[in-house]
């Protein structure tokens, strides 16, 4: 017998308990002050890739030896607090990334220390029921059935892919998973989407096999909103051509200015064309649960499949995304790979069948605590904060003499800088080149500086600044401060780069 047999065994990743709890007090107490701390400091600073590598001491070989448990956390989470940029920080505006919820940082820690595979229920029987009883909360607070199927998964992209996988099974007249995705009789799976959906459905065109060529791209109406028309017309072009169409994915608050599609248009539509009925409603699914969303976003309750994200309006860590398809039977035929003679008990849910996982880590558990923490009031109550913000932020813009207001939409105000003496000339095509490169620079130095930090979208062809606000932190004073920085940051920018070609006869500052 070995040597290892007969003597007790130190593994050099083991740690007592009184180890383990007092190097996770002293981080809990490390985290406090740093994320206290983010407020005051910038949203994010300038440094280049070179730079947080050596300050974060990378690029040497593998250590030989290991370290101090205790040193390695402290310096690890001061130095990756130094060098981060913080969606946390209250004036983070520039994607739909909320900060975490400390109560949702601490459910991953109980989550990372059970470590159960959320793909079986026999290795994660709490785990399982917590997961479908979020499921159904979720549903509940959005209006959607509760009786629906779902799970927890990465993101608004797998999300996505879920209902897309769910129709791709259910809507084919052929075993599409033994057969492939051609048509027996001839002709192409169609899938519809307008020029503002998420690029989740060339992913999905892509992976599924049916090819980005299968996508239809339908026109989109000046408020960013699909044209139904459109959508009809080119629904029963596909049919008659041989062509089957399976989907169409409408979106319920659009990545770009938080478009809303009309819901119950494209509900009544696909129920008339027998195809299946998508809402990608990841970043505003949630809102459909405040009286001052848009009324069309609560007929995503007509949906076949919704995806919503935790981690966008549920203000839960990464990563936290939510597929819900109407009839659970159609995640098991899209997903389930068990052999014929085997038969589940029906009491017991197998979340390996639900989804594209095996594998799959307690992601529930933070959404859940979350739930319980706000309620469903409190969760109202911080939506609707946050549409309210993204209005004042509005005002804030009318404001501002040398900015232009574009859209206002859930909690999303794209706005750009047009300086007053160009603004009846913004239409001429120098100036509207030059308006887009203007705005353009203003955005990088808006995520360098550190002051605020916005996105960009394309508001009829041209380059805007975007802020979206998913954010309980976000006071009426950042909201309003984000405005006169982008307009101080275009004044500084436009003095320095305007062309001799379009400078104005007079003064540009009255």
């Amino acid at each position: 017998m070995s040597e290892a047999r007969i003597t007790p065994r130190e593994a050099p990743l083991a740690m007592d308990a009184a180890t383990f709890r007092a190097l996770g007090h002293q981080l809990v107490d490390q985290l406090a002050e740093c994320i206290a701390a983010v407020p005051a400091g910038p949203v994010t600073r300038d440094e280049s890739p070179k730079a947080i590598r050596a300050a974060l001491g990378l690029g040497g070989p593998l250590p030989e030896h290991g370290t101090d448990a205790g040193a390695l956390l402290e310096r690890t989470t001061r130095l990756l607090f130094a060098h981060s940029a913080f969606n946390q920080h209250p004036r983070f505006f520039g994607y739909i990334t909320a900060g975490p919820a400390p109560i949702g940082v601490l459910g991953d820690l109980i989550a990372s220390a059970l470590n159960p595979n959320m793909g079986s229920w026999s290795l994660s029987p709490s785990g399982t029921e917590i997961e479908a009883e979020t499921v159904r909360w979720i549903a509940e607070l959005i209006g959607y059935p509760a009786d629906c199927g779902g799970l927890l998964v990465s993101g608004g992209n797998m999300a996505n892919f879920v209902g897309f996988f769910a129709a791709r099974a259910a809507q084919a007249e052929w075993d599409v998973r033994a057969d492939g995705v051609r048509p027996p009789a001839g002709g192409t799976l169609r899938v519809y989407g307008s020029d503002e959906t998420h690029t989740w459905i060339q992913k999905a065109a892509d992976l599924s096999g049916i090819g980005t060529a299968a996508i239809r791209k339908v026109k989109s109406l000046p408020d960013q909103r699909i044209d139904v028309a459109d959508l009809r017309r080119q629904i029963e072009a596909d049919r008659a051509a041989g062509d089957v169409p399976f989907l169409v994915a409408a979106t319920g608050g659009t990545v770009m200015t938080g478009a809303v599609d009309a819901l119950p248009e494209i509900a009544a539509l696909c129920r008339e064309q027998r195809v299946w009925f998508h809402v990608d409603g990841a970043y505003g699914g949630f809102a459909a649960a405040v009286p001052e969303a848009p009324a069309d976003l609560r007929a995503l309750a007509l949906a076949d499949s919704v995806a919503v994200d935790p981690h966008k309006w549920l203000y839960a860590p990464l990563e936290a995304g939510c597929a819900l398809v109407r009839d659970p039977a159609h995640l098991r035929d899209a997903f389930s790979y068990h052999p014929p003679y085997y038969h589940f008990d029906e009491q017991v849910t197998n979340y390996v069948d639900y989804g594209m996982q095996n594998s799959r880590g307690f992601r529930a558990l933070k959404v859940w605590l979350m739930l319980q923490h706000a309620g469903r009031s409190g969760y109202r109550r911080m939506i609707s904060d946050d549409i309210a913000l993204a209005r004042l932020m509005a005002e804030a813009v009318a404001r501002e003499p040398d900015l232009e207001m574009c859209t206002q939409e859930l909690s999303i105000t794209t706005f750009r800088v047009v300086p007053r003496d160009l603004r009846e000339r913004a239409d001429e095509p120098d100036v509207a080149a030059y308006l887009d490169t203007l705005n353009q620079q203003v955005l990088d130095r808006s995520q360098r500086a550190g002051e605020t930090f916005v996105s960009n979208a394309i508001v009829h062809g041209r380059y805007v600044l975007r802020a979206c606000i998913v954010n309980f932190r976000t006071q009426a004073a950042d909201a309003e401060a984000a405005p006169a920085i982008c307009a101080r940051m275009g004044r500084e920018l436009d003095t320095a780069l305007r062309p001799a070609a379009i400078a104005p006869t007079t003064s540009r500052r009255p």
